[in-house]
């Protein structure tokens, strides 16, 4: 049984170190990785660095991380014949040296050397490891060994020599060549670096010899110049000379660059000087300022200014300007603030000024600016005030006496609060002294001043005369609605009256009627029918007219010739599609649209986009070569006449209703319309007197 503990325990031990190790390192930012070729490197994952030596934190927590040291029994001899270890334990790597020196001599059971144990006849015999290790190691350098050979290579080229088997494990060979390949490619490498120091030591020394040489001098170009010298001889490789050479041309191009930014420093500081020199506005453009500085003597004269490109000179001209206009606009503003500082203290006179109107009681409630022009219209302060933004001296003025009437309105209440108490009601007769004793009488009002109570009293006069105008008007706009509406109805009536009936007819017919009862007075019932009888008699005569002037065209047209009567007839077409009866009628409508004043009419433009529709129908069938209207014979207008007496009289004025609005509308819009555009199309125009026609709107908006 303590066999196999003694079994496990190094398993153990291994497991625990391994978990230990892992845990400490993860709680470090350092880790560890491997390079390509084998070398092994630490990158910090929060600094972002990476180094090829081991970081003193990575060193501590690995150290931290190792187990502690436990003891190794010893094995001593029991009953039974089992053993048992007792004695401390080693560190493995102990065992791993013991196990390593064991071939080099004989140890006791303490573990003492005693002396060399030799194994084979002819194996060298080393009395320590190290020895031996350095024996192996000259006879690597010894056969020639080079670093980049592989160990079988190096195996093929050393196994028969003796020393071969100076180091008895194979591990320990291996070990050992890796050793030996790891020192040698160091040494080649310093050996290397050491050559190429001087190499290109030398090698700049030479290219400094040549002054031909520019920093924008290619190789191919400096080759020549160069492959004479001993120091290109000392190395036959080309790559090298090459570099050795780029890298020569890169101090040098360092060297100018700097050179060069010194250059365009002091260029650009001297350039600052002369855009300052040249005067220049805040509003200069830069193509003429561009102009101005390359001509400048100075600018032209220097040499350190050709390392300045034209966006140098641009960029310096830029921050000219914007230094120029800060510097323009801190003065506008502080020519600004003096303004404002100049106005306000105008402001502030002249409200001293009106204040001292006010306190000498020439401002008070109602006062008038036309009242107080004139007291300081050649005043300083009043004139300062004038054409300066802001408040105007009027606006100043409103304030004050705004303020007075609000001083006012307490007194006001306080008279109507009296009046109310005393149950006084001021008429369109009431004077102001009746009025003042009445307000004397109560210690409310006694104490307000004269002045305050006269334009109490004015104001409220004049409320009650404004009150009994507005009703006197509604009065007799609700008498004149009366009227218009008995009017109707006698016009409505059913059979119809006419022009012959006599009051005493027509009023035993309305008399019932409740638009009769409404008029009080029996001269506005006659009035009312008075219109009705005009308007009969006004449309008899205009039938008769008509009648009259068809019966003597029709007489004309028998007498001319066929031509001349086709000409007419197709005028007259042309008319009554125009909406012109005749050309008597259509000149009369033109007089009468030019003698009228234009109205503001909501329904022009609808109305002239109509009129060019149908115009553009009419010439496109023109146009389109169809037949003209059918000429009307006399029998069909002798018909028409018939039939149009035949009528009623109510179709007759309602048609004539609506041809004189559409002829109000036409003669609105256009009142200098040509002769040539069409009309809406009625057939006949009848002008009405005006009184009547003013009295039917009348009626129609007491109706609405």
């Amino acid at each position: 049984m303590a066999g196999g503990a003694q079994c496990r325990w190094p398993s153990l031990l291994l497991q625990y170190a391994n978990q230990s190790h892992s845990r400490a390192l993860s709680n470090q930012p350092w880790k560890e990785y491997t390079a390509e070729g084998g070398r092994k490197y630490w990158y910090n994952a929060e600094t972002k660095q990476s180094s090829w030596e081991m970081p003193e934190i990575y060193k501590n927590a690995l150290a931290q991380s190792l187990p502690p040291s436990r003891p190794i029994p010893s094995q001593t001899f029991v009953a039974g014949g089992t053993t048992s270890f007792v004695q401390p334990q080693q560190h493995q790597n102990e065992h791993a040296n013991l196990d390593r020196h064991a071939g080099y001599g004989h140890m006791d059971m303490n573990g003492t050397r005693t002396g060399p144990m030799a194994v084979h006849p002819t194996d060298p015999d080393y009395a320590s490891f190290e020895e031996a290790e350095a024996a192996f190691l000259k006879l690597l350098r010894r056969a020639g060994v080079q670093p980049d050979w592989t160990w079988e290579q190096t195996m093929r080229a050393i196994i028969k020599d003796t020393q071969y088997r100076a180091l008895k494990d194979p591990k320990d060979r291996k070990a050992a060549f890796e050793k030996f390949a790891v020192e040698a490619r160091m040494q080649e490498k310093e050996r290397t670096k050491e050559r190429m120091a001087k190499l290109r030591a030398d090698f700049g020394t030479m290219l400094r010899s040549h002054p031909e040489i520019k920093h924008y001098t290619r190789w191919k170009t400096a080759r020549p110049i160069i492959e004479g010298e001993t120091i290109f001889r000392s190395t036959n490789d080309d790559t090298e000379r090459r570099q050795l050479f780029e890298e020569y041309i890169i101090e040098l191009r360092k060297a100018n660059l700097e050179r060069e930014n010194i250059m365009r420093k002091a260029a650009m500081d001297d350039l600052v000087g002369i855009l300052r020199a040249l005067d220049l506005e805040p509003y200069t453009r830069w193509s003429d300022a561009q102009a101005i500085i390359q001509s400048h003597g100075r600018f032209q004269g220097d040499e350190k200014f050709k390392f300045l490109t034209k966006s140098d000179i641009l960029t310096a001209f830029e921050s000219h300007v914007k230094s120029l206009e800060r510097t323009f606009n801190d003065a506008r503003q502080q020519q600004k603030n003096l303004k404002a500082r100049r106005e306000r203290q105008n402001r502030d006179n002249f409200l001293a000024l009106l204040k001292k109107l006010r306190t000498a009681g020439k401002i008070k409630a109602g006062t008038k600016w036309m009242q107080i022009h004139p007291l300081i219209e050649n005043d300083e302060t009043y004139t300062a005030m004038l054409g300066q933004p802001g408040s105007t001296p009027l606006d100043l003025f409103w304030d004050v006496v705004e303020e007075e009437e609000r001083g006012l309105r307490g007194k006001r209440n306080e008279v109507m609060d009296v009046l109310d108490d005393k149950r006084y009601e001021i008429q369109q007769k009431t004077t102001f002294d009746e009025f003042l004793s009445v307000m004397q009488t109560d210690r409310r009002t006694a104490s307000i001043d004269r002045d305050a109570l006269f334009l109490i009293f004015e104001r409220l006069h004049e409320k009650v005369i404004r009150r009994s105008e507005d009703d006197k008007h509604q009065a007799e706009r609700h008498q004149r609605r009366a009227v218009d509406a008995l009017r109707s109805k006698i016009k409505h009536l059913e059979p119809p009256v006419g022009s012959n009936d006599s009051w005493d007819q027509v009023r035993a017919r309305v008399q019932n009627l409740e638009e009769y009862r409404v008029l009080e007075s029996d001269d506005f019932r006659r009035i009312a029918f008075d219109k009705v009888i005009r308007r009969l008699k006004e449309k008899e005569e205009d039938a008769e007219r008509d009648k009259a002037r068809r019966d003597r065209e029709r007489d004309r047209d028998r007498g001319d010739s066929r031509p001349a009567h086709r000409e007419r007839e197709r005028e007259r077409d042309r008319d009554i599609r125009n909406g012109y009866a005749n050309r008597s009628a259509r000149h009369r409508e033109s007089s009468n649209r030019l003698s009228r004043t234009p109205e503001p009419d909501a329904y022009e433009a609808d109305r002239k986009k109509a009129i060019a529709d149908r115009e553009r129908q009419y010439r496109k069938a023109g146009a389109s070569g169809l037949s003209p209207p059918h000429h009307r014979s006399e029998r069909s207008d002798r018909d028409r006449g018939n039939s149009r007496q035949a009528s009623s009289h109510y179709d007759r004025e309602r048609r004539e209703r609506e041809e004189e609005r559409e002829r109000m509308y036409r003669s609105r819009g256009d009142p200098r319309g040509s002769r040539d555009e069409l009309d809406y199309g009625e057939r006949s125009v009848r002008r009405r007197p005006r009184g009547d026609s003013d009295a039917e709107s009348v009626g129609r908006d007491s109706k609405v």
